[in-house]
């Protein structure tokens, strides 16, 4: 939690400077929800992991039942389908299914004998599982989190010991798919294939996040131009500046240096996660947190390769550093999750379970 407070307080400072120098109306409405999250976090750590088990296929029943229902009813903003309406909140239910989508998947070969995981019985059913709800969310539209569903399910079919040539193959599928796939795709989302493929064509429309990006994190340099002291931000030429291209106004005024750090305290808390899946005490508990700790890498991955022009610009912010509630909910229940794990398995080895 250490770690975790020190990267969401830099994004405070961050977002402060992003706003010109104030606290409203980002950083102080960020502080606030990163504390309540805390608040969370720390309550789900104290949840027996079996009760995760008992309530992962439920939670994942619950969740697509409210992915139907978003498209039945759901209320449409900026031509996107995604939320439900509550009244006193607008519910984002795709969000809730990148850490359920882990814990069902987990609990299917969790219960799976380990001879079996090589049979086609151990990989239609998974499929089935991440399909549903991936199909549902893509159609929203929404490439960016239908993207980290499949990402966080695969991932825990992978590290259930499948069989490695069913994923190459599966890529050599998916990459021959690609030219189908794309004359799916809503016009908006292939003219960001496009300029992701060459940025420059339009530098002044659809090209223009991305080459201001470059250009903001480019002229940091090595040390940064000081805090409160970028331009591009400031002067509004970089769109999104607080939510998904975060970086690139931090490293405007940070530099290489401040991009190094801040990957590098990434870097520590994935190896927190994947330190606490190896010393799990069971297989359901393993595959939970090296899949949420891949779900939280995922994030973190394609935000940092999206705003370097690395890849297509699909909505994926930076945990704990990008402004708003969504993202930091979904990020902070895999953290409480995981932190769970940790404590299910440090209590086994000091009552003899080990």
């Amino acid at each position: 939690m250490v770690l975790v407070s020190a990267i969401a307080g830099f994004g405070v400072i961050v977002l402060y400077s992003a706003a010109g120098g104030s606290m409203t109306p980002w950083a102080l409405n960020q502080l606030i929800r990163f504390t309540l999250f805390t608040g969370m976090a720390l309550t789900l750590s104290r949840v027996p992991v079996e009760l995760f088990a008992q309530l992962a296929f439920p939670a994942y029943g619950a969740v697509l039942i409210a992915l139907i229902i978003v498209e039945l009813i759901g209320g449409v903003a900026g031509g996107s389908q995604r939320w439900i309406n509550l009244g006193f909140m607008q519910l984002q239910p795709s969000e809730f299914m990148k850490p359920v989508i882990v814990l069902a998947v987990a609990r299917f070969y969790a219960r799976l004998p380990v001879g079996e995981t090589r049979r086609w019985t151990a990989i239609w059913p998974a499929l089935l599982m991440i399909g549903l709800p991936w199909a549902l969310v893509l159609i929203q539209p929404d490439l960016g989190t239908a993207t980290m569903i499949a990402a966080g399910g695969v991932t825990v079919m992978f590290l259930a010991g499948l069989p490695l040539r069913l994923f190459i193959g599966a890529g050599l599928a998916l990459a021959a798919a690609i030219p189908i796939a794309f004359s799916f795709l809503h016009e908006y989302q292939q003219k960001r294939v496009l300029i992701f493929m060459d940025p420059e064509s339009d530098p002044l429309g659809a090209g223009y996040h991305i080459s201001q990006s470059k250009i903001a994190i480019g002229s940091g340099g090595l040390w940064g131009k000081g805090y409160l002291q970028g331009t591009q931000s400031h002067l509004d030429y970089l769109p999104e500046g607080h939510t998904d291209f975060v970086f690139a106004t931090m490293s405007e005024e940070w530099g290489l240096a401040g991009g190094v750090l801040l990957i590098a305290a990434f870097m520590l808390l994935f190896r927190w996660g994947i330190r606490v899946s190896m010393r799990a005490r069971d297989r359901f508990a393993a595959l939970v947190a090296a899949g949420l700790t891949t779900t939280i890498f995922f994030y973190v991955a394609i935000n940092l390769m999206m705003v370097m022009g690395l890849a297509p610009v699909v909505g994926i912010p930076l945990p704990f550093m990008s402004y708003g509630g969504s993202s930091m909910l979904t990020v902070m229940l895999c953290i409480g999750i995981i932190m769970a794990v940790d404590r299910d398995s440090r209590q086994g080895i000091s009552t003899g379970w080990r």
